[in-house]
């Protein structure tokens, strides 16, 4: 994960339990990969923050300059280590 934004995603009709936030991930990945792209991939997660439980509800893999929406699926231990990330920085999505 080389860079990040996240922000509060407003909820302006009160459906939603708890918060959601909208995290933008840059990540590196290995040429050998089959995930490699020379134009670079990004995660798109949606993590969800109640007073029972948080966790990603949702995540989205794309090239960085094309928008190009890929459809793969990460490994157990790349989405723990995506959910980790979040649980430690969704707090600046209130900032």
């Amino acid at each position: 994960m080389t860079s990040y934004t996240v922000e509060l995603v407003k909820d302006p009709f009160g459906i939603l339990t708890g918060q959601r936030y909208e995290f933008l991930i840059d990540i590196e990945v290995e040429e050998d990969d089959e995930l490699y792209s020379e134009s670079g991939l990004y995660i798109r997660a949606i993590y969800s923050v109640e007073e029972e439980k948080s966790g990603i509800m949702k995540y989205e893999l794309y090239e960085k300059t094309t928008q190009l929406y890929l459809d793969f699926d990460l490994e157990d231990d790349e989405v723990a280590a995506v959910e980790a990330f979040c649980k430690e920085h969704f707090h600046e999505g209130n900032e």
